[in-house]
């Protein structure tokens, strides 16, 4: 998916984990498939897993030592699962990044067909984001590079959108597309105090199981700022009525609603076009997501 993807495999882990980890080196090791695009994800006997980044960065050190720190506080005081880390790996046998072992949540992507009563999965969900917003963010990292600026006002994105929506053209209505974000991009900025985000609350970064959404991962976007980022699941999961009971459980006014459909559209608008020939799943998303916001947002 990446220019200098590092590639990764089970002997690899194995190796790591007999070197750092001898407690869990004779679990049994397992590649899991995932549309993820940051890390090798690897299920560890039944209970664990290690996650090993694809590239190597500044940023990546950052946001492992981000889930360390806080997602142990975090846990016991959120609704759904998370995987508070258990053990933070360091470079070695020609493996160049600080890696991770965290507890396996079982299930998987949770994709609106997949959720029994998507109004009560949007309801679960609210309670989460709710949660993360109470615990006290005074300490927490102000959006950077290290959560892939989310957080910030949408005026600091519209360069790069911008050159997303020409990277787009041929494969969606531009024009509609312009004229949604030019109509979020012009929002109400957020003028109350930073809350805590996921800052990345898309389909394969929730967990459902039998119908239920059961956890959230992938942390790597956490930081303090803007609380409309954490609305991104109104357009790339819910639709119709859960989308509303997702918003109402929120308590969202119309300006912070404006502000989370143009995250989403410029997520989308950047994740199509990079991932197109890589990555099926997130290209799914996108498109889905990019049709949700042109649905919800009237532009005349």
């Amino acid at each position: 998916m990446h220019d200098g993807q590092i590639a990764t495999d089970a002997d690899l882990v194995r190796r790591l984990l007999r070197a750092q980890f001898p407690q869990w080196a004779d679990l049994a090791i397992q590649p899991i498939e995932s549309a993820g695009t940051a890390n090798a994800i690897y299920r560890l006997g039944d209970d664990l897993a290690a996650r090993l980044p694809f590239l190597m960065s500044p940023s990546k050190r950052v946001q492992l030592d981000k889930e360390h720190r806080w997602l142990p506080e975090f846990a016991p005081r959120v609704p759904l699962a998370i995987a508070a880390p258990l053990g933070k790996g360091e470079p070695a046998e020609g493996y160049p990044c600080p890696w991770t072992v965290c507890p396996w949540i079982d299930g998987e992507d949770a994709e609106f067909e997949r959720l029994a009563d998507p109004a009560e999965a949007a309801a679960d969900l609210a309670r989460f984001i709710l949660a993360l917003r109470r615990i006290d963010p005074s300490s927490g990292p102000a959006p950077g590079d290290h959560n892939f600026q989310r957080g910030v006002p949408l005026s600091e994105r519209a360069a790069r959108t911008n050159e997303c929506i020409a990277e787009c053209a041929g494969l969606i209505d531009t024009d509609a597309v312009t004229a949604a974000w030019n109509a979020d991009l012009h929002a109400p900025v957020w003028d109350g105090p930073p809350v805590w985000i996921h800052g990345d609350l898309a389909p394969g970064n929730l967990v459902a199981r039998d119908g239920r959404l059961v956890g959230v991962i992938d942390w790597g976007g956490l930081g303090v700022g803007d609380p409309a980022t954490d609305l991104l699941p109104a357009w790339n999961l819910f639709t119709g009525e859960s989308r509303e009971a997702f918003r109402a459980a929120l308590a969202v006014d119309d300006a912070s609603w404006a502000r989370g459909r143009g995250l989403a559209l410029s997520q989308a608008l950047t994740a199509l076009p990079y991932y197109l020939e890589t990555n099926p799943a997130i290209v799914r998303w996108a498109r889905r997501m990019i049709a949700e916001v042109l649905g919800d947002c009237r532009v005349d």
